[in-house]
């Protein structure tokens, strides 16, 4: 099946904004404070977008490894950024350290994986397929993240009382802060199973639908979103999982006393 992708004119993309414009009025009406905000985020997001879409119509025209990589690293270094901006804590050095790694471990082994032994791309910079991929692998990755020490932060605040009674009984600091990795690794987690859970009844997701306006056959846009779905659960899994295995320590001293 062959369909002639419907290019859509600027005149057209323009009167796209009329969501925005309703968005503004029941904010407004509502009595919200969030016009200033919502219009600069529409902003940054349609000049950046614009950016991106020339970068990679010419990154798409003339193959390299080396912008393939680049984009790889601008794109994991944003998404480490954003995580320190986007939480509410003064973040320690080890945490910071911890939180990178993690990314980094987790993005770029799931999205190899991916790639070299899922899809067997050959060249395995070829960027038409590494860019849009790992755009998805490493933006869930960033909100998974973001809510796994979210929810482990908030814990240990909340529950420190608890995790000093533990160590007092002679738990070890892994042992008194276990629960709370738990439910860190368990948050982190929930909005991916939640998408597979309605994905395909609830709704059709991105990289089918664009296939599918693409011309693809759905059936092929299926395969491609069953494996990027599991592509992206075993990222967020694998991020996640190495930020709670160690991310208790930073709570700790040499001696295993709770600090601040």
């Amino acid at each position: 099946m062959k369909s002639e992708l419907i290019n859509i004119e600027w005149w057209r993309l323009a009167a796209a904004y009329l969501f925005i414009l309703i968005l503004i009025a029941i904010v407004r009406w509502r009595g919200i404070n969030r016009e200033r905000e919502i219009i600069i985020s529409t902003l940054r997001m349609s000049v950046q977008l614009v950016i991106v879409g020339y970068i990679l119509e010419y990154v798409f025209k003339n193959a390299n490894p080396w912008y393939t990589i680049g984009i790889l690293a601008v794109m994991v270094s944003f998404a480490i950024y954003t995580i320190f901006k986007r939480l509410k804590y003064d973040l320690s050095k080890p945490m910071k350290n911890l939180i990178a790694i993690s990314m980094l471990a987790g993005t770029l082994f799931s999205i190899a994986y991916f790639l070299l032994v899922v899809i067997g791309l050959s060249p395995w910079y070829k960027p038409t397929y590494v860019i849009p991929i790992a755009g998805m692998i490493v933006g869930n990755s960033m909100t998974g993240i973001t809510l796994g020490v979210n929810t482990f932060m908030n814990e240990m605040e909340s529950r420190k009382s608890l995790v000093e009674g533990a160590l007092m009984l002679g738990a070890t600091p892994k042992e008194a802060t276990k629960d709370i990795a738990n439910r860190a690794f368990d948050s982190a987690m929930m909005p991916t199973i939640n998408n597979m859970v309605g994905m395909g009844i609830v709704f059709l997701p991105g990289m089918m639908t664009g296939q599918i306006l693409g011309g693809a056959s759905p059936l092929v846009s299926i395969e491609y979103q069953i494996a990027i779905m599991l592509g992206i659960a075993g990222a967020v899994a694998l991020s996640v999982i190495i930020f709670v295995l160690f991310g208790y320590k930073t709570f700790f001293n040499e001696r295993g006393q709770l600090v601040k």
